[in-house]
């Protein structure tokens, strides 16, 4: 059977968030079973390229394409989205504000389907409307905003690779058998450009929290919290400024008797991320994110019937509002040291959680731990049935069948065949 041609752009090999759901919607493709699927491996950023062992996927790796795809998806930022397919699909990560910018939706108008996956994402995309003036009159004449249709396709989780264990994988238990406490909170994500407290994961802000929350208390029942984290790379560079950031937190708290902070920095595997979220010195997730498109580590961890402290705005509510620990708080302009170009513009916020409450759930939560387990229970039964990879599969298979047209495939011609008598 000839299958219409899908050829996919995508970070394939990158270590990053957009690589790996990459790689999760390459394999998606290639159960649906439909097309012809060819994959050309793009960079992301800075971020580094791991060695694919999966042939399924580098099988398929092609350098240049010789003639135009039935289907041309493209995993990327929506500005750099353009249409080279007879049908033109834009993936992207989605936002972590309140407003996307003009080139953004440019991008989304060039397709002829975007898919984001969280509702919050879509929300943001849809409800972002410009106007146009007349450069005379500077009276309205029309209105930028985003014509395309656009789906949401949660990124599903991976049973076999992130699910609830007792067994921890020995680099994991060698590193974590240095940590004295038996209570211990997880934080896992980058920490990004901006001021103390405005960094996109607000990682200063959360650390100075938790040690406020837990400070002058007596080492016996003083908690730690573990950062697995780093700012763009895995260098010594920028382990070093990282550890800057924590010691200088740490002299802003008044108090000689701190918790321990424990950096974990350099590239961890799914196996080894798998054993961490399940390691039993680990109690907790926290995160005071300012927003997030999808918040894939928290969806990971939640498979593990522990507790996730995340705020109560973005993305991750899609899985998390109904058993999470959510925390208020309120939405605020974004400071100018974290504006990006075309990505986090000025005009937009972002949420900000309230310390204080934030503050109150971290000392109930060492108090009434099992309280905060029942809940969590249900959040990973709720994650196992409605968020799994293979659900994620079905659902992109019902969008591809909605939207993209049937394509006419031209057997090639057969030759006649000369007869000699």
């Amino acid at each position: 059977m000839i299958k219409p041609v899908l050829v996919i752009s995508c970070p394939a090999s990158s270590r990053s968030g957009y690589g790996d759901h990459s790689r999760d919607l390459i394999r998606s493709l290639i159960s649906i079973d439909k097309y012809k699927v060819q994959i050309i491996d793009q960079p992301w950023g800075s971020c580094d390229r791991s060695e694919l062992s999966d042939p399924e996927i580098t099988s398929r790796f092609i350098h240049k394409m010789d003639s135009k795809p039935d289907v041309w998806m493209q995993v990327t930022v929506p500005s750099e989205f353009q249409p080279i397919g007879k049908y033109n699909i834009g993936i992207t990560a989605g936002m972590e504000t309140t407003m996307v910018s003009t080139p953004w939706i440019d991008g989304v108008n060039r397709m002829d389907l975007v898919i984001v996956p969280s509702e919050h994402s879509k929300e943001v995309f849809e409800k972002t409307i410009y106007d146009k003036v007349d450069d005379k009159t500077k009276q309205k004449v029309d209105e930028l905003k985003c014509t395309t249709p656009i789906e949401v396709l949660f990124e599903g989780l991976d049973l076999t690779k992130f699910f609830k264990t007792k067994s921890i994988v020995k680099s994991i238990a060698d590193t974590l058998s240095e940590i004295k406490e038996s209570d211990c909170y997880l934080f896992a994500g980058h920490w990004m450009q901006g001021e103390f407290g405005h960094d996109r994961k607000d990682v200063g802000g959360m650390l100075k929290t938790f040690l406020e929350a837990f400070k002058n208390k007596s080492p016996k029942n003083q908690p730690a919290i573990i950062l697995k984290t780093s700012s763009a790379t895995f260098s010594v560079t920028d382990r070093e400024q990282i550890l800057e950031k924590i010691e200088k937190i740490k002299l802003s708290v008044d108090s000689k008797k701190l918790p321990n902070v424990y950096l974990l920095h350099g590239n961890l595997t799914e196996e080894e991320l798998n054993s961490l979220y399940n390691h039993p010195k680990v109690k907790a997730m926290l995160s005071f994110t300012h927003g997030e498109g999808y918040g894939r580590p928290l969806l990971e961890f939640g498979i593990t019937g522990k507790p996730v402290i995340a705020p109560n705005w973005s993305g991750h509510k899609d899985f998390l509002s109904k058993n999470g620990i959510m925390l208020p708080g309120e939405l605020k302009q974004v400071h100018p040291s974290v504006v990006w170009e075309n990505v986090i513009i000025k005009e937009s916020s972002w949420f900000y959680v309230d310390y204080g409450y934030a503050t109150g759930i971290l000392k109930d939560m060492e108090n009434n731990y099992s309280k905060y387990l029942e809940k969590s229970r249900k959040q990973t039964q709720y994650i196992k049935d409605n968020f799994s990879l293979d659900m994620m599969t079905e659902q992109f298979r019902i969008q591809l069948d909605k939207h993209v047209p049937s394509f006419e495939i031209k057997l090639p011609k057969l030759e006649e065949l000369q007869t000699y008598e």
